[in-house]
């Protein structure tokens, strides 16, 4: 194997996307500061957010003071937004990365993702996830994939983004934009752990030099919260634990390492990037520091055995409920019903 450090990158033509990122979902304003100064302290150089996130306009406010103060400069920075699902139109894409850019005080970002393929209304930037009178979300369900894409290389030809990706897409989806673009995407964003770990989709990626980035890759505790604040339903999502998982513990107390750095080491040997979510200064260092070891091929298989399909999917698909299943009746879905 190749070996692996702080510096490693996943590359996708001209894009090099460092393997271990900070993770901001959910985040708050006042979170972020500590959060991104903790990250850059501890070497981080790949910061994920989004549009929907709403906390833009705080991870800009904390990269302005660490550039005026020079401690690190925009171009060691790898960063990463997304076009948000109401925002699913060709001509939608510049305003909403016009509005990111404008938040994040950038003039550019180094990639950014069509969040879902699945898109709904246009009710304006302030209305994130728009509802009828029955709570029902607002779908559009005319999203034309190969049509947004277009848009997207647009802002490639801009300047806007250095690079540009996609997020919650299968494979048939994946496939359909490489077979009609001018630009490739890039990267694929999508739910990885050792539950869930795609593998029919990470190879294929990889044959087609698409680089993948793994949300939620030690679980997802915080999706109920995420959905409670929404006024969204949470009855039936799937919460599983890969922290608390058996073979993990047991690795990790066999290199005097916490659960979640064996579930990330295991994630970027598999050859993807990580972007694990935490405002704690200590985790954010910790999740950092997975550098110092590797797996064996025994360790690795047996990881790789926990693997449980669809049925180790948190966020929409089969016997999951969560945000993405209110949109099942979508065209564009991009999970098993």
């Amino acid at each position: 194997m190749t070996k692996i450090d702080s510096k490693s990158v996943v590359t996708s033509g001209k894009m090099k996307m460092p393997v271990v990122g900070l993770g901001t979902w959910q985040s708050t304003a006042e979170e972020i500061d500590i959060a991104l100064n903790a990250a850059i302290d501890a070497g981080y150089r790949h910061i994920d957010t989004a549009y929907v996130y709403e906390n833009e306009s705080a991870i800009g406010t904390t990269l302005k003071k660490l550039f005026d103060s020079r401690k690190i400069t925009r171009e060691e920075l790898f960063i990463v937004t997304k076009l948000p699902i109401m925002g699913n139109r060709s001509e939608d894409v510049e305003p909403f990365l016009k509005k990111s850019l404008e938040a994040l005080q950038l003039d550019y970002v180094d990639l950014y993702l069509i969040h879902c393929p699945a898109g709904v209304m246009n009710k304006g930037f302030n209305q994130l996830f728009p509802t009828n009178e029955k709570g029902e979300l607002l779908l559009d369900k005319n999203t034309n994939l190969l049509e947004l894409w277009k848009g997207m290389e647009k802002q490639v030809d801009a300047g806007r983004t250095k690079s540009i990706g996609i997020s919650n897409f299968n494979q048939t989806q994946v496939k359909r934009i490489l077979d009609s673009c001018r630009i490739p995407p890039a990267n694929l964003q999508v739910e990885l752990h050792i539950y869930l770990q795609q593998k029919e989709l990470v190879s294929f990626c990889k044959e087609h030099d698409v680089t993948v980035c793994a949300y939620g890759p030690i679980g997802s505790p915080g999706q109920k919260a995420f959905l409670e604040k929404r006024g969204l339903p949470t009855e039936g999502i799937r919460v599983l634990s890969p922290l608390e998982d058996p073979v993990i513990k047991e690795i990790a107390e066999r290199y005097n390492k916490q659960p979640s750095q064996v579930l990330l080491r295991y994630m970027i040997e598999y050859g993807v990037a990580v972007i694990p979510k935490s405002i704690n200064p200590a985790r954010i260092k910790q999740n950092f520091d997975v550098f110092d070891f590797e797996l064996t091929k025994e360790e690795f298989e047996k990881i790789s055995a926990l693997d449980r399909g669809e049925d180790g999917r948190m966020f929409g698909g089969r016997g999951s409920q969560g945000f993405f299943n209110l949109m099942e009746s979508h065209p564009e879905y991009p999970f098993p019903k």
